[in-house]
């Protein structure tokens, strides 16, 4: 039976996509194992996967900045080399598929002393730190941009993001349902992300008046963010988060705004989601998102707001134009490869397998 060990985590960008391959791994029956950090999300989201056997090792966050822990996390990472060496040993399997995070550097550097196979994925334009400590052992960097890959050398490769088939299952008469919206307006989707989504919230609330004009507005406003004065506004639907429900909202949205993660816009994109992406601001970030951005602007693919320039006023005229515009934006995502990067993917990890 073939075998394979996933790693990624920290964030659930970094996980996501793992789970977006289980189901095609376990289809083709492939033996699933995960290696992931004792406490970190991806443990919680792999809890109860079915045919999917989770691994912990130790850990330790990389930082570029000063923290005390700077000074026992390299231990930590030490030790987690060692764990990882010791199942790559006990497991022996045919390759490893890495999505990044911290967590994936002690499982690549196991693997690289069993000599095993691995695979990267890098989401962004540029590839973060962990990535960057694993390339030397990695076979190819599968990239979900093309200037990544372009930037990687001989080892980048455009693949797109694996995401989960169900993305694609949403129901539009299910959305409006779901939500309280109605066929007598478009709607316009906020999605500001987990965190970090406090100024756009504030933007939209500030414009909401001119733009229940035009639009019914679903806004999913982050863990702690909801504003509770604006309960009851007619065409005006409020949420913390989705999980399930995710697929029927997508389905709903005629217009969306969004930061530029790489997995959001991937999402976006396998969609043909006419949208405004406002990216991270670079003080906030490392400014990927800023990138993400550009790069699917230059590819006519969506319009761009930057924080900095984002007011009710702007965000107001930035979403009629994108509206305006979104047939054109339309045509040009269907006229793209594939965002979805599952068979791709799938591809390379059957290729370098070693058996």
């Amino acid at each position: 039976m073939k075998r394979i060990v996933l790693t990624g985590g920290g964030t659930a960008g970094h996980v996501t996509p793992n789970l977006a391959l289980i189901p095609v791994l376990r289809n083709e029956g492939w033996e699933i194992h995960y290696i992931g950090s004792e406490t970190g999300i991806e443990k919680t989201l792999l809890e109860g996967v079915e045919g999917v056997a989770y691994h912990a090792v130790k850990t330790g966050k990389l930082r570029r900045y000063l923290d005390p822990k700077n000074l026992t996390d390299p231990f930590r990472v030490i030790h987690g080399c060692f764990q990882a060496a010791s199942l790559m040993g006990r497991l022996k399997p045919d390759i490893v598929f890495a999505k990044g995070g911290f967590v994936s550097v002690p499982v690549v550097y196991g693997a690289a002393v069993r000599g095993v196979p691995v695979l990267l994925h890098e989401s962004d334009m540029t590839p973060g730190l962990a990535n960057r400590l694993c390339k030397p052992f990695a076979k190819k960097l599968l990239c979900t941009f093309p200037e990544a890959a372009e930037s990687a050398g001989k080892k980048g490769v455009c693949v797109g993001t694996p995401m989960r088939p169900e993305l694609f299952s949403g129901s539009r008469q299910s959305g409006r349902e779901r939500f309280g919206l109605t066929a007598n307006l478009p709607v316009l989707m906020v999605v500001g992300g987990s965190s970090g989504a406090q100024a756009i919230n504030r933007a939209v609330r500030d414009a909401l008046p001119r733009l229940l004009e035009s639009f019914q507005v679903l806004h999913l406003c982050g863990k702690g963010n909801l504003d509770f004065a604006l309960e009851g506004t007619e065409n005006y639907c409020q949420l913390e988060y989705l999980n399930e429900e995710m697929p029927d909202a997508y389905a709903t949205a005629d217009v969306l705004i969004s930061r530029a993660g790489s997995n959001t816009l991937c999402e976006i994109l396998a969609l043909n989601k006419p949208a405004l992406l406002i990216p991270y601001p670079k003080g906030a970030s490392r400014g990927d998102q800023i990138l993400n951005a550009q790069s699917a602007e230059r590819r006519m693919l969506c319009r761009v707001l930057m924080q900095e320039d984002m007011t009710a006023d702007t965000l107001v005229k930035r979403v009629e134009e994108v509206y305006h515009d979104r047939g054109e934006l339309i045509d040009a995502m269907e006229k793209q490869p594939s965002a979805d990067g599952v068979k791709g993917v799938m591809e390379y990890i059957r290729k370098y397998a070693k058996k």
